[in-house]
């Protein structure tokens, strides 16, 4: 890009100054979106929102991201990823202004709809470490981006319990949109474009979705995409409900628990991913990380007592730690270098389909059956660990874990 600045990052290692910068930027980002969550319900309420109207406003954010995120990703292929996330960072900003100054439940919603379209640049952050790594070292740096993501989500929901206790349910929307305006400006000076991306040609934006799933192995991570994060928001939206049921657990140490998850997935996805991934490979880790949750889930309703509720969260961790980077990485490598943003986004809206009707789902059939939304996740983590083992992944060397040949990536 003209004029832009550039950085050229790919041979120095995944720790490139680029990445790094990436990550502080994506942190930042992730730890004001956290702090809002877990007062929303009762900002929404005090507005005179009804329970039905909370799920709709909790909705409505992930159906903005699964419309929006190919769509950024796709401008990102095209236009640049440091104008994409400048631009997204900005939305975000004006976002959570518009949350903490909401005067009736209608605001809260629009304020959340536009959210959910300025944050949708998960597909651009991944598609700018696709563009400054090696194919090779590609899932660690899915994993940094994922465990920075990670801490800022555990962070996010305890600043914002203790603002919105001390000083008003509003404070931490204000407190995150200052924390977005000052991350534009850190971006504006410390992110820069990658030399490496390849402009994509310009396509109808309807061309370019189907041409890019009609490429080899393309749909059945689409498939994985869309069926994982559908059982694993399920589990996550009666997690609380099974805690208190089964567990007798206050929703303090519910956040607690979570807590403990979050961590344990920061480490693997920080510390772990990238030499498993260099000896074992992509396919495995992804497919030993669905075996593992599956495990987690038969177990997560039926352990006795906190200590057994711990023990089968460590494999959830752990499983999730493992799967979402190597699913990150397989789509990439399958995509071609110029339709990284697109096909990374048409990832990231299928995770978003799955966080829509995973948790309407999962409390539907728990009103039915305590266990049943965790063996139905069982069940189809089982499945999706079966076609993960059928994935080609372009790129994996003869002889690795992956058992491929070299491919050159088009």
């Amino acid at each position: 890009m003209s004029g832009t600045p550039t950085t050229n990052d790919a041979s120095r290692g995944v720790m490139s100054p680029a990445l790094v910068s990436l990550l502080v930027v994506v942190f930042i980002d992730m730890l004001g979106f956290g702090m809002v969550i877990p007062v929303m319900a009762l900002y929404a309420e005090r507005l005179g929102a009804s329970s039905g109207q909370t799920g709709w406003l909790m909705a409505s954010y992930s159906v903005m991201q699964f419309v929006f995120t190919p769509i950024w990703g796709r401008l990102s292929d095209r236009i640049g990823r440091r104008p994409l996330l400048l631009a997204s960072i900005a939305m975000t900003s004006v976002a959570f202004f518009a949350y903490a100054l909401a005067p009736t439940f209608g605001w809260l919603l629009a304020s959340r709809l536009f959210a959910g379209a300025a944050t949708a640049n998960l597909g651009i952050a991944q598609a700018y470490v696709a563009d400054v790594t090696k194919p090779e070292d590609r899932a660690k740096g899915m994993g940094l981006i994922g465990a920075a993501f990670g801490m800022g989500f555990v962070l996010g929901p305890a600043m914002g319990g203790i603002l919105s206790g001390r000083y008003g349910l509003s404070t931490p929307g204000f407190v995150a949109g200052a924390l977005a305006a000052a991350n534009g400006v850190l971006a504006w000076f410390v992110l820069k474009e990658p030399a490496n991306r390849v402009i994509a040609q310009r396509k109808g934006r309807l061309t370019a979705l189907f041409e890019e799933l009609g490429r080899p192995g393309i749909r059945r991570v689409i498939v994985i995409y869309f069926l994982v994060v559908f059982a694993f928001a399920g589990m996550e939206s009666t997690f609380a409900l099974l805690s208190e049921h089964r567990y007798g657990l206050r929703a303090d140490t519910v956040g607690y628990v979570f807590g403990y998850i979050g961590v344990i997935i920061a480490i693997v996805q920080g510390a772990l991913i990238g030499p498993l991934t260099r000896r074992f490979g992509e396919r495995t880790l992804l497919v030993a990380g669905l075996l593992l949750q599956a495990v987690a889930f038969v177990m997560l309703p039926f352990m006795p007592g906190i200590p057994g509720l711990l023990l089968a969260c460590t494999p959830l961790a752990a499983g999730s730690g493992f799967s979402t980077p190597a699913l990150s990485s397989i789509l990439s490598r399958c995509a071609r270098r110029e339709d990284q943003g697109g096909t990374l986004g048409i990832g990231q809206s299928a995770a978003a389909l799955g966080r829509v009707f995973g948790p309407v789902t999962a409390t539907h059939v728990f009103e039915v059956v305590i266990a049943g939304p965790y063996l139905v996740g069982a069940a189809i983590m089982l499945a999706m660990a079966a076609l993960g083992a059928t994935l080609r992944v372009p790129g994996a060397r003869a002889g690795d874990a992956n058992g491929l040949a070299e491919e050159h990536l088009g």
